[in-house]
């Protein structure tokens, strides 16, 4: 189980304004590539999973995720989550050709979604994606991310932290950003419900 908290930030000067107090406890950046797959008959959708395959830094590395049952309230995620890495070269052949994903015995978040959901059958095909910036900062014992997603249709701004006590790294969050003058929602949907609905929040 993954729980997050997701934090939604209003716009680009926020985003700046965060990223320029927290820069002195900056660890990484990575440039992530964000791209999904299903049945033709949304086997995955259907039941409130997805497949991503997600591609950092030019491909240095890829991860394949299983998520599924996600539950985000009052600013807090949780989606039972699987996830493994898979060799860049392959997976960008199975983006050229999504058929692949059916036959690739290596990885078992594949097996699982082929098993599990019955994609198997059908075979898969790519639903697209979006680009994601992802600053990565060690903050006060906590692992914060600040984001900045490029979809087709517009740019998000978010900032999220995995954690086991959610609502005490959510207050530290939210007073961090009171006293700073950052305005910020819960969010209320994940990136892939945003790109799903082809609109920002």
């Amino acid at each position: 189980m993954e729980v997050e908290v997701k934090l939604r930030l209003p716009n680009s000067a926020a985003h700046q304004r965060l990223s320029d107090l927290l820069s002195p406890f900056h660890r990484r950046t990575h440039l992530q590539s964000n791209l999904f797959f299903d049945t033709p008959s949304a086997r995955l959708s259907s039941n409130l999973a997805a497949l991503r395959l997600r591609f950092y830094d030019s491909d240095s590395s890829c991860v394949v995720s299983l998520k599924s049952k996600p539950l985000i309230s009052n600013g807090v995620s949780r989606v039972e989550e699987d996830e493994e890495q898979i060799d860049p070269s392959l997976a960008r052949a199975c983006v050229a050709e999504p058929w692949r994903l059916a036959s690739v015995e290596s990885s078992r978040v594949l097996r699982r979604a082929r098993e599990e959901f019955g994609c198997g059958e059908e075979g898969f095909v790519c639903l697209g994606g979006f680009r994601n910036v992802r600053a990565v900062y060690e903050w006060k014992g906590l692992k914060l991310e600040l984001d900045e997603t490029q979809f087709d249709f517009g740019t998000g701004y978010e900032i999220e932290c995995e954690t086991g006590e959610p609502e005490e790294a959510k207050r530290v969050i939210e007073d961090f950003l009171k006293e700073n003058g950052i305005e910020y929602e819960y969010s209320a949907l994940s990136k892939f419900a945003v790109f799903r609905s082809g609109k920002l929040p």
